[in-house]
């Protein structure tokens, strides 16, 4: 089988030959740290994104079959984006820097979290007309100059990518990322306004969403329509976090519910049943919103100190919920011992179909080359 096929097959509740070792990427400092440990190139380091042909040349060399996150990039952002501008650099070479969002962040030298937001543009209807609205509206090139993966290289959509991906002979799998229909405007906005948002202005909270969304169905829209084949419809939001959700799960359902409906209904029309939507933390009041609205995969399930399994998800909503992810990346820290054990966690739920152990998100800097290889080798040995 190829690595197409199985997971196609795991994913349908089909036989299958063994379980596929997938990955969802890692922290830059990772690669540099495996690039002088001579495992790969720093060119390989320097160029990595997901999906790309560094991306595909890396998971080879550890053994993994693919990264669930190689998708076709629809432009779902700012067009133009905001011009990245210092605003303030202090002493310690701390800076305060407006983003391609428009947000200013705090960039601390050798910082690898996600930096503070201390302003934004975003503030209301006027400032949403004047500097963003018109950046989401829609046009072709969103979709034509984005760039696909073919057999190792990336080609643009509109010199040759169209071809490919319509004569659909390729053995890996490949999804339509669909975009953001809430989390990218959480990002664009700030968590604390969006929030206040939806009581101090309610129509410019709808219009927002409505937006954003429009952008991503014509997205998915133009590229089904142009021939293209896909293996899955694929969503990206992060809207929780260790406690649970940044949105009050009424407000989603009521507000964006009907938006994933309605690409969902889309991507069916055009043959595609399988919607993975990439959420960290503990998403567990939200998974009905999203399975009710044909999102039905879950990913990358993250353990954190909630322990997040796909086990209890499965027992409430049944075969219809799949999942990819839920693997414990700490254990790469450790030894194979802890590998071990970690695999035979994940069997049971193995065992259950229509699941895919994936690391729970990027592979941190404290992972050992070999501990990751040894781990790949393993898990295919699962039939």
């Amino acid at each position: 089988m190829t690595d197409r096929e199985r997971i196609n097959a795991i994913l349908h509740y089909k036989p299958y030959d063994h379980m596929p070792a997938v990955h969802f990427g890692y922290w830059n400092e990772t690669l540099d740290k495996w690039a002088e440990e001579g495992h790969i190139t720093k060119e390989e380091a320097k160029t990595w994104s997901d999906g790309n042909p560094s991306d595909v040349s890396i998971g080879e060399k550890l053994g993994f079959d693919c990264n669930w996150f190689s998708v076709f990039h629809t432009n779902y952002y700012p067009d133009p984006l905001f011009e990245r501008e210092i605003i303030e650099e202090f002493p310690d070479g701390t800076k305060h820097v407006r983003n391609m969002f428009g947000v200013v962040t705090v960039e601390k030298p050798e910082a690898g979290s996600i930096p503070a937001e201390i302003e934004h543009l975003f503030k209301d209807r006027e400032t949403w007309e004047k500097h963003y609205k018109p950046r989401y509206q829609w046009n072709k090139e969103r979709v034509t100059k984005a760039g696909v993966l073919k057999n190792g290289e990336m080609i643009p959509f509109d010199q040759g990518g169209l071809e490919f991906l319509k004569a659909d002979e390729r053995d890996y799998m490949y999804g339509l990322n669909c975009g953001s229909l809430f989390g990218h405007m959480r990002d664009v906005i700030g968590v604390e306004m969006i929030s206040y948002l939806f009581v101090d202005d309610e129509p410019l909270y709808d219009e927002v969403i409505q937006t954003a969304s429009d952008l991503c169905y014509q997205n998915v829209k133009f590229a089904l329509e142009s021939g293209a084949k896909f293996d899955f419809g694929h969503f990206w939001e992060d809207i929780c976090f260790k406690n649970g959700p940044l949105v009050i799960p009424s407000v989603f359902e009521e507000k964006v519910g009907p938006h994933y409906k309605r690409i969902t209904s889309l991507l069916n029309e055009y043959g595609i049943d399988i919607v993975s939507l990439d959420c960290d933390g503990w998403i567990d009041s939200l998974i009905h919103i999203w399975l009710e609205n044909g999102v039905n995969t879950m990913f990358p399930i993250e353990v954190g100190t909630w322990n997040a399994s796909i086990a209890p998800w499965r027992e409430k909503y049944g075969k219809e919920l799949r999942g990819v992810g839920g693997m414990n990346k700490t254990v790469f820290a450790k030894d194979k011992s802890a590998i071990d054990d970690e695999i035979k966690r994940l069997k049971p739920l193995i065992e259950l179909g229509g699941y895919i152990p994936c690391p729970d998100h990027r592979i941190p800097p404290d992972a050992k080359w070999d501990l990751v290889r040894y781990y790949c080798d393993e898990l295919r040995k699962i039939s």
